[in-house]
């Protein structure tokens, strides 16, 4: 396919390069227009572009401009039967792009880099619904395939579900489904009662009724309790409960967490042996959870364990439960690279449900980090490869490639007056604007029974309160109302209304003229 790049003249040098770096460089041409902005092509320009170097003899199956152009060139692609579209927003990314030419069509509204971003998550979507498709599971929970070369799926516990009024487990139920979590794990605190229980599960049913709901405590009578209030796991049983409702867990054909017994010298003998106890009861969907250690208190050893429960119990197939949370709870460091970390060690072991608490501030975001760490792997296993290319991705502060940094040289060091480069400073007086100061903060609005996290810009002394999801919405709106006079004040509080924005994207705490991450 031949391709023509049509730029500007700022632009030119880059793109040349970008061609020149190709693998087949001499499918493709550069046509510089007569104008510096190439994010400014106009039909009329790149016309009279093509008239001027090429005199239309010259034939193309393909035209790119600029992604960042706004102009409708329809009615030129008709005129001189070349289709044309938007390239990327920015020369670094013409290598990739045109990779792909030949198998896909680029759009005329969309820039090609967005395109391929959307079209690669597009794909993995499709991929990840023909894979599970494909899959028998060793059994289903409510429809959720567990096993079997399923997904690894996520379970999200609501720590101490049991003190929680109605309300508030159904707005952590929903929290927890929006991000991707595939069964909704009830915590009971210690001391807890059947009612509470009983109480507990019934409003996670009524919330979500196709989602599978477990009971987590090791407490006989509780795990009965949250049986008859309609669970559809328990976890976990051992040697200590297995007794005593085992046979009751089997009878409602009820899914159980194993585990081994806690004062237990050998874990992998005491897990096969509480497995056989199990199936002796007539439970028939076992997961098996070996348990997986913190940092500091023995995770290496944990996860040996888990290999060698996985190599007793390669023929069968056994589900396993992997408690992610147990280890990102339990370090201070960003949860993202951690649970990617170790869903991509469950993936290998084969494990069959993540489970995770977001407990701790730190840990907040971690079923959603987790549902896409799971998509990943599950990916990345079909392909036979490693988590990266796949179209989903959990970089969140880290670029997988670097945008080019202008260089920028001062030629007339001597001379700071006259010198091309000045060096900014920051001005050290303060005035009050006439007209008012803001107090900007991250706050909760309640509606329709959801809390969203909003940026708020409370004025004083007119004790007006704009409230926004973005800096530029809530700057607009002060402006519109015109409660600002100052130069100086609207550069601050776009300032701090960014920091505002950045602190509710990254979901971090918010302090105004505090530092963000220092």
């Amino acid at each position: 396919m031949r391709v023509l790049l049509a730029t500007g003249r700022k632009a030119e040098a880059m793109v040349k390069d970008a061609v020149r770096a190709l693998n087949s460089p001499s499918n493709c041409d550069v046509l510089t227009q007569g104008l510096d902005i190439a994010a400014f092509s106009t039909p009329e320009s790149l016309r009279k572009a093509l008239e001027k170097h090429f005199s239309f003899k010259k034939e193309y199956d393909l035209i790119l401009v600029s992604g960042l152009c706004k102009a409708d060139f329809s009615y030129l692609e008709k005129e001189i039967g070349t289709t044309i579209r938007l390239g990327p927003r920015h020369a670094y990314d013409i290598g990739e792009a045109l990779q792909f030419v030949e198998e896909l069509e680029f759009s005329s509204r969309v820039p090609a880099d967005v395109f391929l971003t959307e079209k690669r998550r597009e794909n993995a979507r499709e991929r990840l619904s023909e894979l599970e498709r494909g899959i028998k599971g060793k059994f289903s929970i409510k429809g959720v395939k567990i096993g079997g070369g399923a997904r690894m799926k996520v379970c999200a516990e609501i720590v101490d579900a049991t003190q929680l009024n109605e309300q508030e487990i159904q707005r952590k139920m929903r929290y927890f489904v929006e991000n991707g979590a595939d069964i909704v794990d009830i915590g009971v605190h210690i001391g807890a009662r059947q009612g509470e229980v009983k109480k507990a599960v019934k409003a996670a049913r009524a919330f979500a009724p196709d989602v599978p709901i477990s009971v987590d405590t090791l407490d006989a009578e509780l795990i009965r309790a949250g049986i008859e209030a309609g669970a559809d796991m328990v976890l976990s049983v051992n040697k200590g409960n297995i007794t005593e409702v085992g046979d009751e867990i089997g009878r409602n054909n009820i899914a159980a967490v194993v585990i081994p017994d806690f004062d237990a010298s050998d874990k992998n003998a005491s897990l096969v042996a509480n497995v056989k106890m199990a199936e002796g009861h007539g439970i028939k969907r076992i997961i098996v959870d070996p348990v997986l250690n913190a940092v500091g208190y023995g995770i290496a050893e944990s996860l040996y364990n888990y290999y060698l429960f996985r190599q007793h119990d390669k023929n069968t197939g056994t589900p396993l439960f992997f408690g992610v949370g147990n280890v990102t709870e339990l370090m201070d460091a960003d949860s993202v690279g951690v649970n990617a970390t170790l869903a991509g060690i469950a993936s290998e072991l084969s494990a069959d449900i993540l489970f995770t608490p977001e407990y701790s501030d730190k840990a907040v975001g971690s079923v959603k980090e987790l549902r896409i760490a799971s998509e990943m792997m599950a990916l990345a296993k079909a392909r036979k490869s490693s988590p990266k290319d796949l179209g989903l991705t959990l970089l969140i502060l880290k670029e997988k490639r670097r945008k080019p940094v202008v260089q920028l040289q001062n030629r007339d060091k001597g001379k700071d007056t006259d010198s091309e480069l000045v060096v900014a400073k920051g001005d050290t007086k303060w005035r009050l604007d006439p007209k008012g100061c803001f107090r900007i903060g991250i706050c909760e609005v309640e509606e329709g029974g959801d809390r969203d996290r909003k940026i708020y810009a409370e004025h004083v002394p007119t004790g007006k309160r704009i409230v926004g999801e973005t800096a530029k919405e809530v700057m607009d709106t002060i402006l519109r109302l015109d409660m600002v006079s100052m130069l100086e004040h609207a550069s601050y509080l776009s300032i701090e209304l960014t920091n505002a924005e950045l602190a509710l994207r990254l979901n971090r705490g918010y302090e105004q003229d505090e530092g963000l991450f220092f």
